[in-house]
């Protein structure tokens, strides 16, 4: 049987005009579905992610639950770690705990190297199931970035403020740049084989780096992200920016070899646009509004795609991922909602 695609997505993230407005959510795998809820009582996330019919089944549902415009694959920005010698347990409740925390350079160079088909192949073939026979959408893959992932490395687990990471940084710079182009070189090779396994399109995650000032950030993190997207800017595939409260970050950004910049609901596209930035965008409703009645969902989503109707090079996303508290049918009404309205 012959799939009807739908590429409206790789459209707008090239710039081209389509004919609604396409969308997806950060987390929409997951989290709120009772589906996967029912699963996560026999398995953990670690089992789901190992078992490609498993985890293609947990990526592929909120395309035919909610009708999206695009899938984002099931895993977790730890996932590649392990291979690299971290010893990295995710804790219900908390999130990523590292066992083994980077604390010298020495703790660098102890760190091995990333071969996909031979330490993810897991991975691999979930991407090779849901594109080769089941997904009418384009399929994202991701990646941490290298400050993200480093955040938890150094801090141990998640941080409120970094401390450890900024210290590290600012003491230690040659111990920081081993470890950026440590997380470099395996992110490159991360994101080049889910490529060539079929996903269409690469968000990397920067969730924590708003937590450097601009000035910093052009010192310590601009110069392995521009060596990132460049390299994989070779494999032809639209590039996604994202982290949150990284406002002052964004004109840095767009100086970056990338194809799209994710905006937080702290930023709208108005301001975005007037501040300079010209790369197509993507977000941003924020993911509390969706705990709220429809009358105020519909207001707030109209004013979001009214911005970007008129801006232009727009997708639309949350400002961050969903929660489990978001019911899976405000979801659901949602996307028939977002392409209803801009497809008039």
């Amino acid at each position: 049987m012959t799939i009807k695609r739908n590429d409206t997505i790789l459209k707008a993230y090239n710039g081209e005009k389509t004919d609604y407005i396409p969308g997806w959510f950060m987390r929409q795998a997951g989290r709120s579905q009772p589906e996967y809820r029912e699963l996560k009582e026999k398995y953990s996330l670690f089992e789901i992610t190992h078992q490609p019919e498993l985890c293609a089944y947990v990526t592929r549902l909120p395309v035919e639950n909610y009708g999206v415009d695009a899938a984002i694959l099931y895993k977790d920005i730890m996932t590649p770690l392990p291979s690299l010698g971290v010893d990295v347990e995710i804790k219900s409740g908390i999130g990523p705990v590292i066992h083994n925390p980077i604390r010298k350079l020495s703790d660098v160079e102890k760190l091995g190297e990333l071969n996909p088909s031979a330490d993810i192949p897991y991975v691999m073939d979930t991407i090779r199931l849901l594109t080769e026979e089941q997904l009418e959408v384009p399929l994202i893959g991701f990646s941490g970035a290298p400050f993200t992932l480093a955040s938890y490395m150094i801090e141990g687990g998640p941080s409120k403020n970094y401390k450890k990471t900024k210290a590290l940084m600012y003491n230690e710079p040659e111990t920081w740049f081993a470890l950026m182009d440590k997380l470099a070189d395996m992110i490159i090779t991360y994101v080049e084989a889910q490529v060539e396994a079929g996903v269409k399109v690469i968000q990397i995650f920067d969730s924590w780096v708003g937590a450097l000032n601009a000035a910093d950030y052009r010192v310590f993190i601009k110069p392995v992200m521009t060596r990132i997207f460049s390299e994989l800017r070779k494999h032809h595939v639209p590039l996604i920016i994202f982290g949150v409260g990284a406002r002052h970050l964004l004109l840095e950004w767009n100086d970056l070899p990338v194809d799209v910049i994710g905006l937080d609901w702290r930023t709208s596209i108005t301001e975005a646009r007037e501040m300079g930035v010209t790369k197509v965008v993507q977000g941003n409703l924020d993911p509390t509004i969706l705990l709220t009645d429809w009358e105020i969902i519909e207001k707030r989503t109209k004013g979001i795609l009214d911005e970007g109707m008129q801006q232009g090079r727009y997708v639309f996303n949350l400002g961050h991922g969903v929660t489990p508290d978001i019911k899976p049918a405000t979801l659901k009404k949602l996307t028939a909602f977002i392409h209803s309205y801009t497809g008039k």
